[in-house]
């Protein structure tokens, strides 16, 4: 049997705050809420980069009877103050604004993304990039950047990454000749359109993306169908990287009765392989508010990716390992049962994979190649 080796490699205490971008205009004292989801790529220097989500908070964005949220607002930060009477705060993470006919959200803490240079095994921090770390820029990051997605296509690398605002939450690009300078290109998908990640390599002279458009409203399979309703990963296809039209065929959906019957999203680059495109994905299981996260993987036909060629849904390549977060466990705001893949590399014998380990560190296990035969 394959054995994996993984462990922590930066933690929110990692974080030095006083190179946050949020120190320019915020005079409101904040914390490290959570350090992860990483995206990775290989430098040219043949050095790992994590793209670090830095999800920093309020230490008291309760004063008297109002709630704070922070928002980035021409070119600075302030505080948004919401009445208690009409929030719900049951999530550490959010809290329901009241008083409109749809769900309103208010976040508790703002993300912006910090650059970790690894040595090439992915082992050793060897510099964090304050100078270069990617904060809002345009409104339609008012709330916050998060969660990206690396993908090096030719000499070029290709970031993804969730804008949130009350204008819209968006899919948004950068792009980089070195993987650590990066442009912001704008809005490449709409509203809700998460886990939009690149392929490493481009099918029929085309870039193809992995997307989850979510939703309020879902049809239902009929009964008997292998598959079940919600959120679940499509594809679409590019000519520049900028403009998207989604491939009309269905890609990976959840399936009935299995552990991720919840629902289903993206979560390495899919690399070619001599066996066709592997991508690690991450499934959810209900369980009481958050869900249980877990990894698994899946090949699919190097001419016509959503030919799906092998499944594994049903043993986890990766789970949730709460010894990873034992040392760190009075700083979790959520339960451990989250592992969320974000990136993968080449390491020789073996896969380098990043994860976001309890919405809370970065997590980086090594899968021998073997293990996918």
């Amino acid at each position: 049997m394959a054995i994996m080796n993984d462990y922590l490699i930066f933690v929110p205490d990692d974080v030095d705050l006083r190179h946050s971008p949020l120190r320019a205009s915020l005079r409101a004292e904040t914390y490290v809420l959570g350090a992860f989801n990483p995206g990775l790529t290989r430098l040219p220097n043949g050095n790992l980069l994590l793209m670090v989500r830095i999800a920093e908070a309020l230490r008291e964005p309760v004063v008297r009877d109002h709630v704070h949220a922070i928002r980035w607002a021409d070119g600075g930060y302030v505080l948004d103050a919401h009445p208690l009477t009409a929030v719900n705060m049951s999530d550490p993470r959010q809290f329901d604004v009241g008083g409109s006919n749809y769900r309103m959200l208010a976040l508790t803490s703002l993300s912006w993304l910090l650059p970790v240079e690894l040595d090439a095994d992915g082992r050793r921090v060897v510099e964090v990039h304050y100078d270069r770390a990617i904060a809002p820029a345009a409104p339609y990051q008012a709330y916050g950047v998060e969660d990206a997605r690396i993908t090096q296509i030719g000499d070029r690398w290709y970031m993804t990454t969730c804008s949130v605002s009350p204008e819209r939450h968006s899919t948004t690009l950068h792009t980089s000749d070195n993987g650590l300078d990066w442009t912001l290109e704008g809005v490449v998908l709409d509203h809700q359109n998460k886990d939009m990640i690149f392929f490493e390599g481009k099918v029929g002279g085309k870039f193809m993306a992995l997307t989850r458009p979510l939703g309020e409203l879902y049809f239902a399979y009929p009964e008997g169908s292998d598959y079940v309703g919600g959120p679940s990963i499509n594809l679409a296809q590019s000519p520049d990287a900028l403009h998207w039209k989604p491939i009309d065929h269905p890609f990976l959906r959840a399936r009935r009765g299995s552990t991720s019957a919840m629902k289903v999203g993206g979560g390495s680059q899919p690399i070619l392989t001599d066996a066709g495109w592997l991508m690690l994905y991450h499934g959810v299981e209900t369980r009481a508010k958050v869900g249980i996260y877990r990894t698994f993987w899946a090949l699919l036909d190097r001419d016509e990716p959503w030919k799906i060629l092998r499944l594994e849904d049903a043993t986890p390549l990766l789970e949730a390992k709460p010894a990873l977060t034992a040392p760190i466990a009075h700083q979790l705001y959520l339960p451990t049962e989250v592992v969320f893949t974000t990136g993968i590399a080449d390491g020789g014998d073996s896969y380098i994979v990043a994860s976001g380990e309890a919405d809370l560190a970065c997590r980086i296990t090594h899968i021998p190649k073997s293990r996918f035969a």
